[in-house]
């Protein structure tokens, strides 16, 4: 199998080395608007470096995987359907819902496949906590938490495009919220403080917040995520039922100290990141892609998921901003 790789930053020189050791690919080609930072991940992945995405989409590859920045995705999508190309494109397909919902129908005109990059779905824990819940282990469900704590925050320059907390770091608690219940958000309220660097204020964007989320059934649940955990990366999820309690992202790296005199000790080695953390389920994900490429595997994660944790996104920053919930129903897009 041909890939294509477009974008070699952070994750996409990570994908780059997956893809290129994979049993499954032949070839690998990759680029980026960094020419010199493309060609370095090309020679460590055993790829070739090309000019362009246009050069990439031209070059006879099977199906292509979209790493670049966030403002590219959704053209980038449109021009893999239109090629008639698979694509696999980390989240989100666009940062506002016109965007995605544009995107989501040039994918579904194509008849193409468009995988979305929401890595917690191929988590072990996260997999065996929806197995739990799915087959009444649990009991009735009647309490989810759900954190998401980065150790530091992301650069200055970064966050007037990022789209905010709610958009860029909890969507994935709301996507693996609705993956692990099987269930939908109806309404949200949120809040959250822009406490710390000034660049949060400025690019109009909060450095630590918290929404409380009903699901249809009527389920609470909250989700807080920060970007100020010096303790470091904390993922965890918390679910609780009328006969047993569980957690995804408790271990001996998870970094949390208790101060109870018993309580286990502060972890020596704490997870430092994203990609550290969650280096297998990304491998899993990409593992996926070449599947349903070579049709062995329905899409784990099509387009449509990443539409409505958007909405929830969207609808988290509407009442943040109004200070009163906010009903999925009011959101477009459903």
């Amino acid at each position: 199998m041909r890939i294509g790789l477009i974008g070699t930053g952070r994750i996409g020189s990570f994908h780059a080395g997956v893809l290129g050791r994979h049993p499954g690919v032949d070839s690998l080609v990759v680029t980026d608007p960094d020419a010199g930072r493309a060609a370095h991940v090309a020679e460590r992945a055993g790829a070739r470096a090309l000019a362009s995405a246009d050069d990439v989409l031209a070059a006879g590859v099977d199906a292509v995987v979209i790493t670049s920045a966030t403002s590219a995705h959704a053209d980038l999508i449109r021009r893999a359907a239109r090629a008639g190309l698979p694509a696999f494109c980390e989240k989100p397909i666009a940062l506002d819902l016109a965007g995605t919902l544009d995107a989501l129908a040039e994918v579904e005109r194509a008849g193409s496949v468009l995988q979305l990059g929401f890595m917690r779905r191929f988590d072990a824990g996260y997999t065996a906590a929806r197995a739990a819940v799915r087959d009444g282990v649990l009991g009735r469900l009647h309490t989810v938490r759900a954190v998401t704590s980065d150790p530091a925050p992301p650069p200055a320059a970064y966050l007037p495009s990022s789209g905010g907390l709610f958009r860029d770091c909890l969507v994935h608690d709301f996507d693996i919220l609705r993956w692990v219940t099987g269930r939908e958000v109806a309404e949200v309220y949120a809040t959250g403080t822009d406490g710390g660097l000034s660049a949060f204020r400025e690019a109009g964007d909060v450095a630590t917040a918290a929404a409380l989320l009903t699901l249809d059934d009527g389920t609470p649940v909250t989700a807080t995520a920060t970007r100020c955990n010096g303790a470091g990366y904390d993922v965890r999820m918390e679910l609780a039922g009328d006969l047993d309690q569980f957690a995804v992202g408790l271990d001996d790296r998870t970094p949390i100290t208790s101060v109870e005199p018993e309580g286990p000790p502060a972890p020596a080695k704490p997870w430092p990141g994203f990609l550290e953390r969650f280096a297998p389920a990304y491998e899993a994900e990409l593992d996926a892609f070449l599947r349903v490429v070579g049709g062995e595997l329905a899409n784990p994660c099509d387009g449509r998921e990443a539409l409505h944790a958007l909405r929830v996104a969207e609808a988290c920053e509407r009442s943040r901003a109004k200070r009163e919930p906010v009903r999925l129903a009011e959101i477009s897009g459903g």
